[in-house]
């Protein structure tokens, strides 16, 4: 029977069949025949043509091909009906049934008209039927067994097989799904395997990785809908088992066993499927992990090779042989950590030269594109191991000969300093000579291997490490040691002299050569003097009694000696600058250590999991501005220091010309509370460790930082020792000048981190101008209203203040608990209440104490009274406001000089008994001439001080104020326009509104009246910058001459010298720094004390006035609660 394309299913037509008007009842004929059973149903005339003819189709569908090619039997049951029913029923099947009949078998109506009736019409009309097949017309039951055995039929035909329909059809539906089941999982697996056999592998990691994570998704999915089919498969071959399984004897009808069959080979085609897909997708999974293998094989080869490539680069880099021993041991110990970097990259490199051989033991695909890669590693392995060895190697030999020239070099400077150190005067005797001829030799016999051999040995035995620089290097230490020895075979001869001769020794001049230097009987304004002296007398008598002790020896030999010790202190000044470049270069690589070892790798990608949360993206709190200080030290400083190698007298010059850009460390100093605040924070984590452990270093990350704090303390000690070593030298005063800039930048430092700490003030400190000077005072307060003084309550116990002074404003703010450790312990100030500088005024001493000074102002109705720590910082506080004073009343006149040009303003004569402005002339004399000399005493009037009308010859200072000398108050950048300013009893210093509100408005009653309650204060206008006359500065002048000093006064450095009140002193020489040497006629000591200081210290002598000045009688009031803006608003109301 030919079945159709789309076969029906029992899914499709189950409520047709369940009407059951036809069915397969599992039975067969003698031949084998399937039999369809017609059982009796009345309403079978209402059966559709379609509905007939779809369930007959599907139950001829159902047998096998070789039951349905024997033919159909049909049974037809119509007992229970009529004629007419039979009738249509065969007229139906003849008309369409779908397979082949074999015999048909009709059970007649039983009634006994309707069983008459058919055997008639039956006959009559049997052609209609139009059957090939025979059609038997049976009575009974009975007779249908005579065709039919029992046991082919169901119970309602008298048989007794058991047949249940809903059952039949349950089956037939599963079946038919089972199988559309396994042909759909197998079509689907045929299509995936399609697509995963058509699939071209990628070319990178992430696209094959997704690849193979798809496919083995899918492969997944289609094995869950095998194991789903195999499960329904399985559940339905039990379900048609199930009657043998509980009754082992029951017999299958042929339909069951087929049934039964069809399920079985389903299964067995689905397992079969099953299979031949796993097969495949092992091959295929197996293709695609060597896929991605050899994309991972492939990522790493080009890292490799990329990294391979910078080692080898920066391998390249190390071609440096460095310029000094800790240079070339900083270069070694980068190669040496870097070492590790470059064994880690190899053994990488080796590993996956590995990893590529297992791959081709493996069977891989792609061998003919891993096995060059491989080889072409192990080739660049071998070559960067070489590169490696070779630069250790040269570098090596290049510290070698760095430390053989730093032994030699050392060995010269203390040869040469050995020769500057052995005293001249002892080495006039037979015995001195003897000794210091036998120190000379055995420091000769010691040289060993600090000795360098000829050039031609050190130019082929290092051959390969010498470039220029190297090659004058070793020339010039090898020029030095040649002219060591060569001083050795000078000393040497001219000991060998000495020690010939039997000559007296000397008498000792000096107990060492700096002491020798400095004495005055060795300078050349002592010898001219002598020499006049000499010309002078009537006999050599006289200049031989003077000189009695210089003229014990040859004069050829004390020049010899003069010599040597010019000789020495070159020495000695190239010792200080050697030691200056040396940590100069250590200090850079230091600086570039930490930037490189920590700073960059805070931005390595490798190191961000080991940085903790409160460090990230703090690079610039930790490590400030270091980067713009190295850069300026490595490219700048340093270069320009080694200019100065063979001249480094001369060095102060290059720390002027870069005094601005050394600035840039009070940004550094700024930041360093935040710096180290983060540092404690974070110290303990692993990235510092880790960072350390690559560095090799045995401190830690805050030694380093603490490095740029350390190095400009550092630069004012070495300069102090240049200065102290070249006082004779042309680059003296800009040695000086350096050490004193560089000290203002310290001062500036330390100034701005107490100036940061202020806290509660709401102006803008950048407003109130330069701070100039900072310190804490005990401060009383007085306030007067009306006639009366109303003091506070805390009058006799002071304030404890810490004063700001800026160029505009005075800040007084009170100092709190310092807390925490380091730089967290740093104090705080809080802001109490300021004073504007241009309607302030002073007055130097207060009554009672040499350490007080009062500051007021609005006429004296606001005074503050400021004790100062010690007298020396009282006067250095004083001289800084006078200056503040000055400078804006030089600014004042300026500005009024090109308001009015053409005027020019007198002051009215002083009235009959008003108190004398000028000691030295009268009250008569105009301040006309004072404005017309305004031009060249403009300058040093400015800190002049004159004293009232003498009373005596010479009146000296009080005992009580006794005077130390004082370090110089001058900020950096700012000099002082005049000379140092006497240390005055009582005085007054005014603000510029008040010095211009009394010059432009004349002198009155108001402006000169006595203020009785005043009168013990006393006033001197000695400082008045109006009053100062430029004749007075000429004649305080000091010459060389006795005086007796009028106060104490301490030294302050190795070289001062110290006296007492009362002491006889002796001013030898001036020196050419503002100095002069000074012997102390009491003690027999010798030192030196700046002018500024003698002036107050030295009173009545025969060669100087006393220069100070005692308190007058009188007090004049000159006071005034203008401020700045009042004085200019003054400036209009004046008429030409």
């Amino acid at each position: 029977m030919q079945l159709d394309s789309s076969p029906l299913r029992a899914a499709d037509i189950t409520p047709d069949l369940k009407r059951q008007f036809a069915f397969l009842s599992g039975g067969r004929g003698d031949n084998g025949s399937p039999i369809i059973v017609f059982p009796e149903f009345p309403a079978f005339g209402e059966i559709t043509d379609r509905e007939f003819h779809n369930v007959l189709t599907y139950l001829t569908s159902v047998p096998s091909l070789s039951s349905t090619d024997v033919g159909f039997i049909l049974v037809i049951d119509r007992r229970q009906d009529r004629w007419a029913a039979v009738k249509g029923t065969l007229l139906r099947i003849a008309g369409s049934f779908p397979g082949n009949l074999q015999l048909v078998l009709v059970l007649r109506p039983t009634t006994l008209f309707q069983r008459t009736l058919s055997d008639i019409l039956f006959k009559f009309n049997k052609d209609e039927f139009k059957m090939k097949v025979p059609v038997i017309m049976l009575s009974s039951i009975t007779e249908l067994h005579s065709y039919i055995d029992r046991s082919q039929l169901t119970q309602e035909l008298g048989g007794t097989q058991e047949y249940c329909h809903e059952k039949w059809i349950s089956h037939r539906t599963a079946i038919e799904g089972f199988a559309l089941m396994v042909k759909k999982t197998a079509q689907t697996l045929q299509s995936f395997g399609t697509e995963l056999a058509e699939t071209e592998l990628p070319n990178e990691i992430q696209a094959t990785t997704t690849l193979l994570s798809t496919h083995t998704n899918k492969k997944d999915k289609m094995k869950e809908d095998l194991l789903v089919a195999l499960g329904q498969g399985s559940r339905l071959l039990e379900s048609i088992n199930e009657p043998v399984v509980r009754d082992p004897d029951h017999n299958m009808n042929q339909d069951e066993l087929e049934n039964l069959a069809t399920v079985q080979r389903l299964l067995s085609q689905l397992d079969e499927t099953e299979r031949a897909f796993d097969e495949f997708w092992v091959r295929h999974q197996t293709k695609l992990e060597q896929c991605l293998q050899l994309r991972h094989f492939e990522h790493n080869y080009r890292e490799v090779r990329a990294v391979l490539g910078q080692v080898s680069e920066k391998l390249a880099t190390f071609s440096e042989v460095g310029i000094s021993p800790a240079h070339a041991d900083h270069i070694f110990c980068e190669l040496t950590t870097y070492e590790e970097r470059v064994c880690e990259v190899l053994d990488r490199a080796l590993s996956l030269a590995r990893e590529g051989d297992e791959l081709i033991q493996n069977s891989h695909y792609a061998e003919d594109s891993i096995q060059p890669k491989c080889s072409e590693l192990r080739a660049i392995c071998e070559s960067v191991s070489s590169s490696l060895r070779a630069k250790k190697d040269h570098l090596l030999k290049a510290m070698e000969l760095h430390h053989c020239l730093e032994r030699a070099s050392k060995w010269v400077d203390d040869g040469i300093y050995l020769l500057a150190s052995q005293p001249v005067d002892k080495c006039q005797s037979h015995e001195g000579a003897e000794l210091a001829l036998q120190e000379l030799e055995r420091y000769l016999d010691n040289a060993g291997q600090n000795q360098l051999t000829d050039l031609s040995t050190i130019w082929t035995e290092y051959e390969a490490v010498l470039n220029q620089q190297f090659r004058d290097q070793v020339e010039k230490v090898f020029q030095k040691q040649t002219s060591m020895q060569e001083m050795f075979d000078k000393r040497r001869v001219s000991l060998k002299k000495l020690a010939a001769k039997q000559t007296r020794p000397v008498q000792p001049v000096a107990p060492r050569p700096e002491a020798f230097i400095k004495s005055p009987l060795s300078s050349p304004a002592h010898r001219a003097q002598q020499e006049k002296n000499c010309s002078e007398t009537d006999s050599g008598n006289n200049c031989e009694k003077g000189n009695g002790q210089l003229q014990n020896g040859d004069s050829n030999s004390r020049h010899a000696s003069l010599s040597e010790e010019e000789e020495n202190l070159a020495v000695l000044r190239r010792h200080v600058m050697n030691e200056l470049l040396e940590t100069e270069r250590a200090y850079v690589e230091e600086l570039l250590c930490v930037l490189q070892g920590y700073a960059s790798e805070m931005d390595n990608p490798a190191m961000v999991h080991l940085i903790p949360a409160p460090l990230q993206n703090k690079k610039e709190v930790l490590f400030g501005n270091m980067p713009e200080i190295y850069h300026f030290h490595r490219r700048t400083f340093l270069r320009e220091l080694e200019q100065y190698t063979d001249c480094p007298e001369l060095v102060g010059r290059c720390f002027l010309q870069r005094m601005t850009d050394l600035q840039i460390y009070e940004k550094y100093c700024h930041n360093k509370p935040r710096s180290e605040s983060l540092w404690r924070q974070c110290s303990d984590c692993a990235f510092f460790q880790e960072c350390q452990k690559k560095l090799e270093h045995k401190l830690g990350l805050d030694s380093y930082l603490l490095k740029p704090v350390q190095r400009i303390t550092k630069y004012q000690l070495l300069l102090k020792e240049m200065l102290k070593y070249s006082k004779s030298c042309e680059g003296a005063d800009d040695l000086q000048e350096a050490l004193t800039s560089i000290l203002g930048i310290l001062k500036a430092v330390n100034d701005s981190m107490h100036l940061i700490a202020i806290t509660g003030y709401e102006g803008n400190l950048s407003e109130l101008g330069k701070l100039l000077m900072q310190g804490s005072f005990s401060v009383w307060t007085e306030h007067k209203k009306g006639h009366a003084k109303v003091k506070d309550l805390a009058r006799f116990k002071p304030m404890q203040r810490h004063l700001f002074l800026h160029e505009k404003a005075l800040l007084f703010c009170k100092r709190r608990e310092e807390n925490g450790e380091g730089y967290e312990k740093a104090p705080s100030y809080s802001f109490k209440h300021s004073l504007n500088m241009s309607a302030v005024g002073i007055t130097e001493n207060a009554k009672g104490d040499n350490k007080k000074f009062e500051i007021w102002c609005n006429s004296r109705e606001e005074v503050y009274i400021v004790q100062a720590p010690t007298a020396e910082v009282k006067t250095t506080w004083v001289n800084e406001i006078r200056k503040v004073l000055t400078t804006q009343l030089e600014a004042c006149r300026e500005a009024s000089q090109q308001r009015a040009p053409d005027s020019v303003f007198q002051f009215p004569p002083v009235p009959s008994g008003a108190v004398s402005l000028s000691p030295f002339k009268s009250g008569q004399k105009s301040f006309k001439k004072g404005e017309e000399k305004k031009a060249e005493s403009c300058s040093p009037d400015v800190n002049s001080s004159s004293s009232p009308k003498p009373t005596g010859k010479g009146s000296p200072t009080s005992p009580d104020h006794k005077t130390k000398r004082q370090s110089d108050p001058t900020p950096f950048g700012f000099k002082d326009a005049g000379p140092p300013p006497l240390h005055l009893s009582r005085a007054r210093w005014f603000s510029t509104s008040s010095l211009l509100q009394t010059k432009w408005r004349g002198w009155n009653k108001a402006s000169l009246s006595l203020d009785a309650s005043e009168e013990h204060d006393g006033y001197s206008s000695a400082e008045d910058p109006l009053n100062s006359d430029p004749e007075d500065d000429n004649g305080k002048k000091l010459c060389a001459g006795k005086y007796t000093v009028m106060a104490d006064y301490e030294k302050s450095g190795a070289q001062d010298l110290s006296v007492k009140s009362g002491d006889m002193v002796q001013l030898v020489k001036e020196g050419d720094d503002g100095q002069w040497f000074v012997r102390n006629l009491s003690s027999s000591k010798e030192g030196w004390i700046t002018a500024a200081n003698l002036i107050t210290l030295i009173g009545k002598s025969k060669s100087c006035q006393s220069l100070t000045s005692s308190e007058g009688s009188g007090s004049g009031n000159l006071s005034t609660s203008s401020s700045c803006s009042e004085t200019y608003t003054s400036f209009s109301d004046i008429k030409p």
